[in-house]
């Protein structure tokens, strides 16, 4: 059945909604190919559980609200940014546990397309006697999922370009120089990206030239559930010229790396970088380079949701130009460098007019430190109907 809310009402779910998407991000990055979610379980009008999805094989954030609530849960209501499973995969159905708990209202953000929930799991809920409405926060639960999303609907992870530049638009100094552009709080804010995400992508380029660690560096009050993740490494490197003795192959940090390869590569160099501790994946090539749909596809059918973009102009410019982008975040220095060959953000093939230039949507903008941080969609993010 479904309630008949007043404005109260509605006003009330929004706000504890809002409390179960702050938990849902805590999970963000932590736990493909499942969603991040968050879910809050209140009772007289104060918390009596909550919680957010646990990694691969744990609970389901319905779950552990449940548990840390115990008989609170009786007659009280569940708020939840995605819709419960009604289906045994690693875990049984929270659907069920929700029901034996006595749980008499669920409110769910958003329906979970995956084909075997998609509706299924509200449906059993009213079938059980549970009032259910959908819909409450719905576009702010939809951002913590929008890799989930995009993947489930197209077969690719949502792809996020982030990088920092002078206000004179360079990467780095005509020398390649680039530490530090900006100041420690953008920095910061840099990392919980990484936090937020399942993979930090960058080419070869950036190996040679900087050689990154690519680890996320929080203190525990910064980052999400759990500590920091060390998002999957991704290289992007047709020909395997990662050396194996580059920092990101280090035996003492922590994640894995996954140098992507093509058919160009010297098997000796490929034999290096597995002995190093590389993952190896071999994609087809286009135009002498690693096919960047393919590399995307082959991630996402691996479960990454969502890959944070690094790299290099050429990397950033080659994905813009195969409209594989979804969303960018920009840091703008207040320092000027000069130099006409200092590298810039995006190369690649770029736009010929003004009329085709991507124009951003969604954007925000704000003050870290004496830096600014432009973040915007290139394509909305699309709910489930």
């Amino acid at each position: 059945m479904e309630t008949r809310q007043t404005a109260a009402t509605r006003d009330t779910d929004r706000q504890w909604m809002q409390r179960a998407i702050a938990l849902a991000w805590r999970a963000a990055g932590r736990v493909a190919p499942n969603p991040a979610v968050g879910a809050v379980i209140v009772r007289d009008g104060r918390v009596v559980g909550e919680g957010c999805t646990k990694p691969p094989g744990g609970p389901h954030a319905e779950i552990v609200a449940l548990q840390a609530a115990g008989d609170q849960a009786r007659g009280a209501t569940l708020y939840v940014t995605l819709e419960p499973c009604a289906h045994y995969g690693r875990t049984p159905p929270c659907v069920e546990a929700i029901v034996r708990a006595g749980i008499q209202r669920v409110v769910v953000a958003l329906r979970d397309p995956y084909p075997e929930v998609d509706g299924r799991g509200i449906a059993a809920l009213r079938a059980a006697g549970v009032e259910v409405d959908v819909g409450v926060e719905a576009p702010s639960a939809a951002e913590v999922v929008a890799g989930y999303l995009k993947r489930l609907r197209t077969g690719l992870p949502e792809v996020t370009l982030k990088y920092a530049m002078t206000l004179d638009g360079r990467l780095a100094t005509r020398t390649g120089h680039s530490r530090w552009i900006t100041g420690p709080e953008a920095r910061r804010y840099a990392h919980q990206l990484r936090d937020r995400h399942d993979a930090i992508l960058v080419g070869v380029g950036t190996v040679l030239r900087d050689d990154p660690e690519l680890t996320t560096r929080l203190d525990a009050a910064d980052c999400g559930d759990g500590g920091p993740p060390h998002p999957l490494r991704v290289v992007l490197d047709s020909r395997a010229r990662t050396p194996p003795t580059a920092r990101l192959l280090s035996r003492g940090i922590p994640g894995r790396t996954l140098i992507v390869t093509t058919d160009a590569a010297p098997p000796d160099r490929l034999v290096a970088l597995r002995e190093a501790g590389a993952e190896l994946l071999t994609v087809p090539a286009r135009c002498g380079k690693v096919d960047l749909r393919g590399a995307l596809g082959e991630l996402a059918r691996r479960g990454t949701n969502s890959v944070l973009v690094e790299g290099g102009g050429l990397v950033l410019g080659s994905l813009f130009d195969e409209a594989l982008v979804d969303r960018v975040v920009v840091f703008v220095a207040p320092v000027l460098v000069g130099g006409a060959d200092a590298p810039v953000p995006l190369t690649g093939r770029g736009v010929a007019t003004m009329e085709e230039a991507v124009r951003l949507r969604d954007v925000r903008v704000r003050r870290l430190g004496s830096d600014v941080v432009f973040e915007g969609r290139v394509r909305p993010i699309e709910l489930p109907e």
